[in-house]
């Protein structure tokens, strides 16, 4: 029913009109599902990748689990906290051998994930992780 007739006197009948919110859930599954695993780590567009000579060391960070703690700053040049959400992130998701160092001790020094960390320092070259390697075998220890 439309018009002046429809239930809410407004001219027009609830049912002809889309909630936009659940329209756009419909459109596309995976979309604020509420399920933080659907999300992506690193939403918006990535850096480019420098040259592996350059840069042979990547940073894979779980943001989505930081709840900052903040040693990673303490620790590193390479990590700052946002002031907004309190929560940390890396300057640069590449490094060279000279910032090697302090990645690896923030990697190590974080306590998310009971101590297991969400900063992940991995050899480009080879693929493993360098710290925090908690297996010990180089894997990435994500999740």
């Amino acid at each position: 029913m439309s018009g002046p007739d429809a239930a809410d006197g407004s001219g027009h009948d609830p049912a002809d009109l889309a909630d936009p919110i659940d329209a756009d859930r419909d459109s596309n599954p995976g979309s604020d599902s509420g399920n933080e695993t659907d999300r992506p780590e690193s939403p918006g567009p990535q850096p480019e990748k420098p040259p592996i000579d350059e840069k042979p060391y990547e940073i894979v960070f779980e943001g989505g689990r930081c709840f900052g703690a903040g040693k990673c700053a303490a620790v590193a040049e390479n990590w700052e906290m946002d002031l907004e959400t309190g929560l940390a992130s890396p300057k640069s998701y590449f490094v060279a051998e000279n910032d090697l160092a302090e990645n690896i001790e923030a990697a190590t020094i974080c306590p998310a994930k009971k101590g297991r960390g969400v900063i992940h320092v991995v050899d480009r070259e080879t693929g493993e992780e360098i710290a925090p390697n908690p297996a010990g075998d180089g894997t990435l220890s994500l999740g």
